[in-house]
């Protein structure tokens, strides 16, 4: 079967290093085309895929008859207006997170993504990891009883003013960079939604939220969360329920942080453990992108659901008490 042939928008180091080599690396897909401004950036993805054609101008790389879908890992700011252009020019869509700004924003590629017939999905990996499905399901048997309260912690450490990360003309912050993966992955695992943002406190540097802590009510269970970019790296999910807890060591960037791993706990002292050693979701991502793009397969994660997560993250920056 003839393999879905991706183009890379934009020379993003996280795209050479993960999500090209992934797609690269992918079954029923091809690393076709990298568009750059600059020729020479072209030259680490050519070294691993060496039949890539350079496109120095997105336009021109979205107007090929060679190209099926398109991977978007540009800065924050301009994904949805790339996406909308992509969409337009009849490829299909993959992402890099946070796909907007604000939550109306989506509203534009749902209609597009409706109307065109294609595939517009944000680049959310975790969900497509077998770790997150399976918390999914042991919540939903109830294997720790009624859920009680969620806990999340997730930190890294990035000085850098001049990375896209620390800068508010190019989308930064750590709400829009990880505070995605604090939100989307409780709202994915639990399938509620907030009620309410019932605490928010934001870290501010170069008018760049850094650092937040906030807490929510969903129907069912308290939460509670924070994410910097000024911290020692750390990550780990909790769900508590009334019989047990779930544990994540490495939720997010399995594999690369560490082993993914759940403790599943009781209330007598038991301790179970469920560990997915090879699993690279990266790949897996991409895997089931294709299968949506070929056979119409489910997509673990719509632009509803990205929707959803980002209107919690603009709850929080509402209910910012600083």
């Amino acid at each position: 079967m003839t393999p879905v042939r991706f183009g890379v928008l934009g020379a993003a180091n996280f795209a050479r290093e993960h999500m090209a080599r992934a797609i690269h690396e992918a079954e029923g897909a091809t690393l076709a085309a990298l568009a750059t401004s600059s020729e020479d950036k072209a030259a680490p993805f050519q070294a691993f895929a060496p039949n890539l054609k350079v496109f120095t101008d997105y336009d021109a790389m979205l107007a090929s008859d060679e190209i099926d879908a398109v991977y978007i890992p540009l800065p924050n700011h301009l994904h949805i207006e790339w996406s909308l252009k992509a969409l337009a020019a009849g490829k299909h869509v993959l992402c890099e997170k946070p796909i907007a700004m604000k939550a109306e924003e989506i509203d534009a590629l749902i209609a597009k993504r409706d109307e065109t017939g294609l595939i517009c999905a944000e680049a959310f990996m975790i969900v497509h990891h077998p770790q997150w499905a399976r918390v999914r399901d042991l919540l939903a048997a109830g294997e720790i009883g009624d859920l009680m309260r969620v806990e999340v912690g997730f930190s890294f450490d990035n000085p850098d003013m001049n990375n896209i990360r620390n800068r508010p003309e190019t989308g930064g912050g750590a709400l829009g960079d990880i505070g995605v993966y604090a939100m989307g992955s409780t709202r994915f695992a639990t399938g509620e939604e907030p009620v309410e943002i019932t605490h928010a406190e934001i870290t501010r540097e170069n008018g760049v939220d850094v650092s937040a802590e906030f807490s929510a009510r969903f129907p069912s269970f308290a939460y509670h969360a924070y994410v910097s970019m000024r911290m020692a790296p750390f990550q780990e999910v909790r769900f508590h329920g009334c019989k047990g807890l779930i544990i994540l060591k490495t939720p997010f960037n399995a594999g690369t942080a560490g082993l993914a791993e759940i403790e599943i706990r009781d209330t007598q002292g038991g301790l179970k453990l469920e560990r997915f050693p090879r699993v690279r979701q990266y790949v897996c991502q991409v895997e089931t992108f294709v299968r949506t793009v070929r056979d119409g397969a489910d997509y673990p994660w719509s632009l509803e659901n990205a929707r959803g997560t980002q209107a919690m993250i603009d709850s929080v920056f509402d209910a910012d008490q600083g």
